[in-house]
């Protein structure tokens, strides 16, 4: 509940002021039973119809402003409502936008995705109910029972009788929603999981014909969340009846004991008229609190579940100079010196959670770049190719070792200093809903020549210029609308057009013919000589021309050199030469 607060700091003048208003509505709706009661007991009897008509007219105007002011305070509660849930959405967009590797794998995309929709829209709800129900429940029930004490002690005793047991059914049922209620959106988060892995994956499903499969699958998953709900709504509506069966039996107690007092002349019948009028505010004003305690219970687990991503650090420390010193005379641009690395252990020893060993997915990494040198990365599936990137990006911190740019440490720069340095293609890279222009560029204000300088690079210009609208054509989500081939020149013409100290190409080539692969690497050679090149490919004719070749097997170097010396010295990658070449 911390986080709900916290986030209406911001909104509090306007927050205040719908809570005013809306505390006047409620005081003027529990002047109406009260009006109407004096003019039953004392203007009517005295059968003048001006008075009559003018307390008429008086009651008129209140209802109206009741109605007024409860209306304004309920549309000032929402909009704002839905300011503060923007800005919790907003601050978790950042927050997911900037974590870091290991935290975002500990969340899960699925999670993160729940928590940014269900749980920020229960944080909304919650805030709603607290500028409305918080104020308008609770006054209908003190009010309502302190005017009935003023018109008739003893019948309002039967209403105060009641209330110790109604808050305690309340309290009762709502420590035991939050727990059920966490639950909830944890299973919830499995439904959106297996969702997330059919939409992204229903041409492999279709393919396969495991249709029915995935359909099992995700009944399963909705049934664990959907028993998960209905047992918490379930406990969370059992007040509502409760209160209702006790609320009745007081209002016949009312009706009863009201009836025998007018008869006996120790009270006119209009207080007793009001006094039901009451007791309907006042079981409103108890449902209304029910109704906080459930809205309540659902907003406290999601802002708990919001909050633990909003308090993770997110793993940018930066170190000082003097922990980045170099002990070499001649500093390369990129080093790697004796890292290790295992997901879900940086900076932990490389032990497993259970005490045993855990599995490294770099062993003894070392090797070093000059600026402007070129580096093929080769190896096996799962040898640790794309995590050499990741660390060197600091997406991840190693476990033990340094990792060196331009004689720093990686974890001696800000986040975007870092960042600048690199122009990437990852594997599956992002191709967004927007035009071919806007893809390249990436909010970079890059000129039109750069644009098209980059294109031509990628060997993307012929084929952009046969589109209709050329670099104003409009790729779809994921860019349906472009084959394979199309696609990674695209994000190496990304990659290429912020003219990057660092180009990093993670298989970006793999969907490319032999010529068209040949022709984009000797224009990235030519026109981008001042960038260090990293390359990672399963093909040897994509990097047999670099400085640098790197043969990764099982997370460990097995060779290092150039394509000749490897031929020579590294009896794997001369294996997979001659497999892919005869």
């Amino acid at each position: 509940m911390k986080l709900i607060f916290s986030s209406m700091e911001k909104y509090k003048e306007a927050i205040v002021l719908a809570i005013f208003i809306k505390l006047l509505g409620t005081m003027t709706e529990l002047s109406l039973p009260y009006i109407l009661e004096y003019m039953i007991d004392r203007v009517v009897p005295e059968g003048d119809m001006k008075r009559v008509i003018l307390w008429g007219i008086l009651m008129f105007i209140a209802a109206v402003l009741c109605r007024q002011l409860n209306v304004w305070a309920n549309w000032r509660a929402i909009n704002n409502a839905h300011r503060v849930s923007y800005d919790v959405r907003q601050a978790l967009f950042r927050k997911t936008a900037n974590m870091s590797g290991d935290n975002f794998d500990s969340f899960g995309l699925p999670s993160l995705i729940s928590r940014m929709t269900s749980d920020s829209y229960n944080v909304q709800a919650s805030v709603q109910q607290l500028q409305s129900l918080c104020v308008r429940a609770p006054m209908m029930l003190l009010g309502g029972v302190i005017l009935t004490l003023f018109m008739d002690t003893a019948l309002a005793m039967i209403l105060i009788v009641m209330l110790p047991l109604l808050i305690c059914i309340v309290f009762f049922v709502s420590t035991k929603g939050i727990p059920m209620y966490t639950m909830v959106q944890t299973k919830l988060d499995s439904v959106v999981r297996i969702m997330r892995e059919n939409i992204t994956g229903i041409r492999v499903i279709k393919a396969l014909s495991k249709g029915e499969y995935e359909k099992k699958r995700f009944a399963f998953a909705n049934d664990e969340m959907t028993c998960s709900d209905i047992k918490a709504g379930t406990i969370m509506a059992l007040p509502g009846p409760l209160m209702q069966l006790c609320l009745n039996l007081g209002l016949t107690m009312v009706v009863i004991f009201g009836a025998m007092r007018v008869n006996s002349g120790e009270m006119k019948p209009g207080v007793i008229l009001a006094f039901l009028t009451y007791f309907n505010m006042i079981s409103m004003g108890v449902m209304g609190l029910s109704r906080i305690f459930m809205s309540m219970s659902k907003a406290s687990a999601s802002a708990d579940r919001i909050a633990a991503v909003l308090d993770t650090d997110d793993g940018w420390k930066i170190i000082s100079d003097q922990e980045t010193t170099h002990d070499t005379k001649v500093v390369p641009f990129i080093e790697f010196r004796s890292v290790n690395f295992s997901y879900g252990g940086s900076n932990k020893e490389s032990e497993d959670f259970t005490g045993g060993e855990r599995e490294l997915a770099l062993e003894n990494i070392s090797f070093s770049l000059k600026k402007g040198e070129s580096l093929g990365i080769i190896g096996p599936t799962g040898c640790g190719k794309t995590t050499i990137v990741n660390l060197l990006m600091r997406f991840y911190d190693a476990d033990r070792g340094n990792i060196y740019i331009d004689g720093r440490d990686v974890r001696s720069y800000e986040k975007d200093e870092l960042r600048k340095k690199f122009g990437v293609v990852f594997q599956n890279d992002m191709v967004f809903k927007d035009s071919i222009r806007n893809n390249i560029d990436f909010g970079r204000d890059i000129s039109t020549e750069d644009l098209e300088a980059a294109a031509i690079d990628a060997v993307a210009m012929e084929y952009i210029n046969s589109l209709d609208g050329k670099m104003e054509y409009q790729a779809a989500i994921k860019g349906a609308n472009l084959s394979g081939g199309q696609k990674q020149r695209l994000l190496v013409a990304r990659a290429l057009a912020g003219k990057p100290e660092i180009l990093i190409l993670d298989d970006s080539s793999s969907a490319l013919d032999y010529k068209t692969d040949s022709m984009m690497r000797s224009a990235i050679r030519k026109n981008h000589k001042d960038s260090t090149l990293i390359m990672i490919a399963q093909r040897v004719s994509s990097i047999m021309s670099m400085d640098h070749i790197l043969v990764m097997e099982n997370g460990r170097i097995i060779g290092f050199g150039t394509h000749n010396e490897l031929m020579e010295n590294c009896s794997t990658y001369k294996e997979t030469y001659e497999m892919q070449t005869t």
